[in-house]
């Protein structure tokens, strides 16, 4: 019997964010379980930063979706959640969205989360995301590295930036639980709850093992 497959998709076309994503999902990928398989969407941008960003991934992400006759479920790995909505709509099989399950994962670890974003512009959208969720008042702040996808990804100074931000947002916020926002941070989750000493939620893990959850229940 074939193991059933979880499609990982990073909307941007930098490939060195989908071997993050690969090394970061290594421990959720068991020999018994669902495969894990991330791609990259060939027609992203290479960061997505801005609204104009999210909106040209959306019918694209569709129509990959739309066109797998074979995976069980998906994860869209961009903490912006690009075209969810539009790609449920377009499949039966479940669709997961990195930041609703990071930020679920958050509350289900502390009471309230602060946010890493990546740069000032991101935030403004983050939190109209938040507040269609109906979690404002579970979130203590949010606030930016001020990088870009790229240098979160390969950066060499990215982890000493995220300490430093992740320590305000305890610290002076008073966050419970961190959530990295955005895919490109996930080699870095280990370390930084190391040096903050509470959850750090890395959101593509958090929809991948919900992702797990899912498929293996369908099987039994």
């Amino acid at each position: 019997m074939s193991r059933p497959r979880i499609l990982v998709i990073n909307p941007n076309s930098n490939r060195l964010v989908t071997q993050g994503l690969e090394e970061a999902l290594k421990p959720l990928d068991f020999a018994s379980g669902p495969e894990l398989v991330c791609e990259t969407l060939a027609e992203g941008p290479y960061g997505i930063e801005s609204q104009a960003d999210v909106d040209g991934v959306t019918m694209p992400l569709r129509r990959l979706i739309e066109s797998d006759n074979s995976s069980a479920a998906f994860v869209i790995a961009c903490y912006s959640d690009p075209g969810l909505h539009v790609c449920r709509e377009g499949t039966d099989r479940p669709v997961f969205g990195i930041a609703e399950c990071g930020v679920l994962t958050a509350l289900a670890r502390a009471d309230n989360f602060g946010v890493i974003a990546i740069a000032q512009r991101s935030i403004r959208r983050h939190l109209r995301y938040l507040r269609q969720m109906g979690l404002m008042d579970r979130l203590t702040a949010e606030r930016p590295l001020n990088m870009s996808v790229a240098e979160t990804a390969s950066g060499e100074g990215t982890l000493v930036r995220m300490i430093e931000v992740g320590r305000a947002l305890k610290d002076e916020d008073g966050a419970g639980a961190i959530v990295m926002g955005c895919a490109g941070m996930a080699r870095h989750r280990k370390p930084l709850e190391d040096a903050l000493g509470i959850p750090v939620i890395d959101p593509t893990q958090a929809a991948v093992a919900m992702a797990l959850g899912v498929v293996q229940f369908s099987r039994h």
